[in-house]
């Protein structure tokens, strides 16, 4: 899996900007150390944030994508990785459960993962 593969699969599959919001969302969770996808699913997560994290979403906006931006710059910063999580948190709040699990089998089912 590279970023050529997720591009493609993104001009293929554009995102609504719900899905954006989801995007981003499971970005977070990585960052915050509470995902549990596999590696593989991680890098394809982040690659498919990378490429979408331009694009408007519904709700989340500059301050959350200036904040990854600081979170992966600085990997190891407990208080980054506190703060990141709080908003992690907070964006799961604003997403509903139903919408988040359809955008996760959604990217399954059209192939994301391979």
């Amino acid at each position: 899996m590279n970023a050529a593969h997720v591009q493609r699969w993104v001009q293929e599959h554009p995102l609504s900007p719900i899905h954006v919001d989801c995007a981003t969302a499971v970005m977070l969770k990585i960052l915050d150390g509470k995902c549990k996808m596999d590696a593989e699913e991680k890098i394809v997560m982040a690659l498919l944030y990378d490429e979408v994290k331009g694009h408007a979403g519904e709700m989340l906006g500059a301050d959350i994508h200036a904040l990854i931006t600081t979170a992966r710059d600085t990997h190891e910063d407990d208080e980054i990785r506190e703060f990141v999580y709080e908003k992690r948190v907070l964006a799961e709040t604003m997403i509903s459960r139903p919408v988040m699990k359809g955008f996760k089998a959604m990217i399954r089912a059209e192939g994301l993962f391979g």
